[in-house]
């Protein structure tokens, strides 16, 4: 059998553990969370190097990134770097590849969202390929990048913007404590409502799901929500705040999703390639074999 795991920097209260079938091959699949700590962090990786057949990092990504250029980040990296044995991916190819097909399908074949919605990316440096999806397909969106990782109130209203400020931002944010960017450990259990007039103009919020369920404000009805990484209870509560219809990118396993790293370790392990040698074409055959498609659920 094989083994993924996902050793994550949130809240360990998201743990969770799958056994699957995929293309013939019985896979383990599990997260753990270290509630902030990325010392453990990186302990865990060291102790099980060469037992795990591929490793996801969480609650971090190890790279940000424009359209042209990706920025590592050093607190990740510090991470990752723990293993020699096992490979360790983030997730991107994941976000580059199969998140830029579930925005294009929304509008081509599921027709939940259209040219010139308004939308709200809630960070486009970690996501670029929804960020250059959205853009593709006409949305009205603005980039969430400064309201929300810098707390400032500059919306970032054009992908070109977003690029502009990624190649002069974030060689110096990468090299930064990567907490004051993002909520880690404890700090994902909090929710303190930031900017909601941008979630009002917003039909689409898309992103990822920590800056969401922090920042949402109590009303979200009749909002589209495009995210991944939610347990039933976060369904539970996007149902409560009105959140009309949810798109977790990442299919469902065990009653709950998995994030995009996760997602990417899966794909590595059955595919028994090393992560440096694979395409985004090789990502995305692989996602062609496993009929890999969003979960869309109409909560209210």
């Amino acid at each position: 059998m094989k083994r993924v795991l996902s050793v994550s920097i949130g809240s360990s209260k998201r743990d969770k553990t799958y056994t699957g079938e995929f293309l013939g091959q019985e896979v383990e699949v599990g997260r753990q969370g270290t509630d902030g700590d990325m010392q453990k962090a990186g302990t865990i990786i060291r102790d099980l190097d060469g037992k795990i057949d591929c490793f996801g990092i969480g609650g971090t990504d190890i790279y940000l990134w424009s359209s042209t250029r990706k920025y590592k980040i050093r607190d990740a990296w510090n991470i990752a770097k723990n293993a020699v044995k096992s490979p360790v991916v983030d997730g991107g190819e994941i976000k580059h590849t199969l998140e830029r097909q579930v925005i294009r399908d929304l509008v081509n074949v599921h027709k939940i969202i259209q040219k010139g919605d308004p939308a709200l990316l809630v960070s486009g440096v970690d996501r670029i390929g929804m960020a250059e999806a959205l853009d593709e397909i006409g949305c009205d969106t603005i980039y969430g990048d400064f309201l929300f990782a810098l707390k400032i109130n500059k919306p970032i209203r054009s992908l070109r913007e977003l690029n502009r400020v990624a190649a002069t931002l974030l060689p110096i944010m990468t090299k930064l404590p990567f907490s004051w960017l993002y909520p880690t450990g404890k700090k994902q259990d909090e929710m303190k409502p930031r900017f909601p007039e941008q979630f009002e103009r917003a039909k689409v919020v898309a992103g990822d799901f920590h800056y969401i369920r922090k920042y949402m404000p109590e009303d979200m009805k009749g909002k589209v929500i495009i995210t991944n990484t939610t347990t039933e209870d976060d369904v539970k509560l996007l149902k409560e705040r009105g959140v009309k219809t949810l798109v977790t990118t990442t299919p469902r396993m065990g009653g709950r999703s998995f994030g995009t790293n996760v997602l990417q370790s899966l794909i590595v392990a059955i595919s028994g390639m090393h992560p440096d040698n694979m395409t985004w074409d090789d990502y995305l055959e692989y996602i062609k074999k496993m009929d890999l498609k969003p979960s869309i659920e109409e909560l209210n």
